[in-house]
């Protein structure tokens, strides 16, 4: 059964506006950020989700942990702290569509934290704030088989894939599908949906925005619940992204060498013939000049082969750059 959602006009936008942020990142090369941005924002991402979550340890605590040095604070706090930065660091081993794969990262994120990680829960359990119970999740006897329609509908669904990722994210924390740790699993494989199509998101801090918003990020989830239905969670969410995409673009800006074009035009074209005008395409704030001491570049170091002259030129890159 498909997840109860409404299309509504916002969702509409934001899905247009998040794909055209989307087509100007690619467009820029601005979806694998610098390494010191990655690790910064790696940093705030850990840090982000295990706050919300209660987690004392602050920015600098996580930063030093990720540097693999001692520091002073509660051992299950610690300990957080490590598995999550394992499962972020192995986020490439996961196939967003496996239910399987889902359960390794959670044994991953809760190893040495609770009795059966990376097993879905039996019992009952609810969420409670201070002494009001806030949500009792379905019977642990549902579990198997909600999460079994979830990944169906996350597989097979035609709604856009960032869409899903939100409902996933939504119906995780409804659904409650482990004794502890589902919010921070729920983020986390939002972000594995994410990037599966788009590689930006793998970098991008959105636990830091939700975390910015906290209240409001429990807010939302307590009126779905009411409301029986995802709508006001997925819209939440799809404004936090289209945001985070606009810092990118408004902040962000990338100095390709010859080297990085090079190795990006490889992954574009593969073994199949260009010429110098599909170069400046892929490539479109450089000059042609800037284009032709690129290719030369690469005939020169036997990474390209030349074929042909002047305006019937074309390049192909050769078996050898592929071994390389």
């Amino acid at each position: 059964m498909k997840p109860p959602y409404d299309i509504t006009p916002d969702i509409l936008n934001l899905i247009a506006s998040i794909s055209e942020k989307l087509g100007e990142i690619n467009a820029s090369h601005l979806d694998r950020p610098s390494p010191k941005l990655r690790r910064e924002n790696r940093i705030k991402t850990v840090q982000s989700s295990l706050a919300i979550e209660g987690n004392t340890l602050s920015l600098d605590h996580v930063t030093a942990i990720f540097d693999d040095k001692k520091v002073a604070g509660p051992k299950k706090d610690i300990l957080e702290v490590k598995n999550a930065i394992e499962l972020y660091g192995r986020i490439e081993e996961f196939d967003p569509f496996s239910s399987v794969s889902f359960l390794k990262a959670h044994s991953i994120l809760m190893k040495d934290l609770i009795e059966d990680p990376g097993m879905y829960r039996s019992g009952p359990v609810g969420v409670v704030k201070g002494e009001e119970v806030m949500h009792i999740a379905p019977p642990g006897d549902r579990v198997y088989y909600l999460m079994n329609d979830l990944f169906k509908y996350l597989k097979s669904d035609r709604d856009a894939i960032i869409l899903k990722s939100c409902v996933f994210h939504y119906e995780t924390e409804f659904i409650h599908p482990f004794m502890d740790g589902n919010g921070r699993i729920g983020r986390f494989w939002q972000t594995v949906v994410m990037r599966s199509k788009y590689p930006v998101f793998e970098y991008l801090p959105i636990e830091s925005i939700i975390k910015e918003k906290q209240q409001k990020y429990y807010d939302v989830l307590s009126a779905c619940d009411r409301e029986g239905k995802s709508t006001k969670f997925i819209e939440f969410m799809l404004r936090i992204i289209d945001s985070e995409l606009d810092n990118i673009l408004l902040n962000e800006t990338k100095v390709l060498s010859c080297d990085e074009r090079l190795s990006i035009a490889k992954k574009k074209f593969g073994a199949i013939e260009f010429s110098r005008k599909d170069y400046i395409r892929l490539f479109k704030n450089i000059s042609t000049a800037t284009a032709s001491r690129d290719l030369k570049s690469g005939a020169d170091s036997g990474l390209l082969l030349k074929k042909g002259q002047k305006n019937i030129t074309v390049y192909v890159f050769g078996i050898e750059s592929f071994r390389g």
